[in-house]
């Protein structure tokens, strides 16, 4: 009898009947949460889930009594009560590697439309504004030669300081990272604490993963402490960022720009000042938004579920400590 796995994310025709000469597979298109009746009612039969962006807690975690494994279409796994997986013995896959380049993109995308201004003058070229050449008041600044400051150097981090680093020749600082060597000696990079990176950079880029520990890292206090001709990008979770002490610092002066692919509540707010600031560039949430990248994701995440369904360990293993329980019960 074929295990069965419940779908619902974005997976391809393809995908899908390669998961269906595996499984019995029944897809839940659109699902914006798990509490979806009909999702709550197949949980006690599944096996697996393959998806991304619904929230699974402990709670939900009761009544699914047969589930052995999870496949997230994601990197981040903040959706996911981990201490109740890995009790469990459940295992949870990610997609590392797949977005990190195109992420690393919209990092750096954001750090040039900041910088000069891109969003904001052309609105005021479609409005009809542009009657003379522009003057002082236009100018934006320079990127190359500059200071990037990466807070986080994981994969995603690595890559935006590469872009810097090697296409634009700006030095690399980065906090809130164990030391690289190796980065360090292909980049120049340098380490620092947080609050010395703040003061130093004039482009901050947040990378880091969302956690207890990570939760308004970038508040106030740290706002204070960049230059107020300094721009900051959030390409992380939006959490990991204070708003409400961003929008006063952006409004105050005390920092010149934001790039914000990431904010606290998704979709964002309509009341959020934010998209209407001349000195913010808002996006929805694209960091891994190209067709190439959104495939492979799912990709991997099709060939993690299989693997963990078939007794074989997942490419991208979340919960290390759930594969050792149950190998070694």
């Amino acid at each position: 009898m074929k295990k069965r796995i419940l779908a619902y994310g974005r997976l391809s025709e393809a995908q899908m009947a390669q998961l269906s000469r595996e499984f019995e597979v029944q897809q839940f298109k659109g699902l914006a949460s798990a509490d979806d009746p009909e999702f709550r009612a197949a949980l006690p039969g599944a096996h697996g889930l393959i998806g991304s962006s619904v929230a699974i807690s402990a709670e939900l975690l009761e009544n699914a009594p047969n589930l052995e494994a999870i496949a997230s279409i994601s990197v981040g796994y903040d959706n996911y009560d981990m201490e109740a997986l890995s009790q469990r013995g459940i295992l949870l896959c990610n997609t590392p590697d797949v977005l990190t380049e195109t992420t690393a993109d919209t990092g750096f995308t954001l750090i040039m439309a900041t910088a000069r201004r891109v969003v904001e003058l052309a609105d005021f070229v479609k409005r009809g504004d542009w009657q003379k050449s522009i003057g002082p008041e236009h100018f934006g600044s320079d990127v190359h030669g500059k200071t990037l400051g990466m807070v986080g150097f994981g994969r995603i981090g690595a890559a935006v300081a590469r872009r810097g680093a090697l296409g634009f020749g700006m030095r690399v600082r980065y906090a809130m990272a164990s030391p690289k060597p190796a980065l360090e000696a292909e980049l120049g990079a340098e380490r620092r604490e947080l609050d010395e990176l703040l003061a130093e950079s004039d482009f901050v880029c947040v990378t880091v993963p969302l956690s207890e520990a990570t939760r308004h890292l970038i508040g106030a206090h740290e706002l204070t402490r960049m230059k107020s001709s300094a721009i900051l990008v959030n390409i992380a979770r939006g959490p990991v960022v204070d708003e409400a002490a961003l929008i006063e610092a952006l409004e105050m002066g005390h920092i010149r720009a934001a790039g914000l692919d990431v904010f606290e509540r998704e979709p964002l707010s309509p009341e959020s000042p934010l998209p209407h600031m001349a000195n913010v560039v808002a996006l929805p949430h694209i960091g891994s938004a190209t067709h190439e990248t959104r495939d492979a994701m799912a990709q991997r995440a099709v060939d993690n579920l299989i693997l963990a369904l078939t007794g074989e360990r997942p490419i991208s293993l979340v919960n290390e400590d759930a594969w050792e329980n149950r190998h070694n019960a």
